[in-house]
């Protein structure tokens, strides 16, 4: 699974508050197993970092401290095909979960990958902060074509999000049948977005 971050300017304000939102997929990867994670982020002008694959939540936890914002447009395009890259058939990726808050990309092009995706049986969660209107247009977009699931993060959305990770790692060592036999309400409102 990749657990990717939007680092850009624009988290800054609420980055010590999302970094422990965070730290709840390395709770939820430590409960997974067998279940190796990939931490991606970009900032910056050009950055965009990949970690190498983790089976540890310690080791995500200590690689997430050490990240910083840093002012620059979006580069989910880039993430994308990333994404795209790294999955074969001897070592699937089977989840991207995206947190992010912002697209000043065009959304075709992102939708194009998302299809991509979605062909090869590589989903995309989409993970919203904030409330701009055409973000939630495009991230929802992308979730539903990719064969994944939207949520939007509220400002006391801690547990909520420790849910849907959880609920992500389930389904990325397990497929439905995993989110079928949980039944948790954070199960079943992914479950609700994938396609049959």
């Amino acid at each position: 699974m990749v657990f990717a971050l939007d680092a850009t300017a624009s988290r800054e304000a609420t980055w010590q508050t999302a970094r422990r939102h965070h730290r709840e997929l390395y709770n939820a990867t430590a409960e997974a197993s067998g279940l190796a994670v990939q931490l991606c982020y970009y900032r910056g002008i050009h950055e965009f970092h990949a970690s190498p694959w983790l089976t540890s939540g310690q080791e995500l936890c200590d690689r997430m401290d050490r990240v910083a914002c840093e002012g620059g447009p979006t580069q989910i395009a880039r993430l994308f095909s990333h994404y795209l890259e790294i999955g074969t058939p001897a070592t699937p990726v089977r989840a991207l979960i995206f947190i992010g808050d912002a697209v000043e990309e065009q959304p075709d092009f992102l939708l194009g990958l998302a299809g991509q995706c979605r062909l090869k049986g590589q989903p995309i969660f989409t993970f919203q902060e904030g409330s701009d209107p055409a973000a939630t247009r495009i991230f929802s977009e992308i979730a539903r074509i990719s064969g994944g699931a939207y949520a939007a993060l509220g400002g006391h959305s801690g547990e909520t999000l420790q849910r849907l990770l959880a609920a992500v790692a389930r389904y990325a060592t397990g497929g439905r049948q995993a989110l079928t036999q949980s039944g948790t309400e954070s199960d079943r409102m992914l479950l609700s977005q994938l396609p049959k």
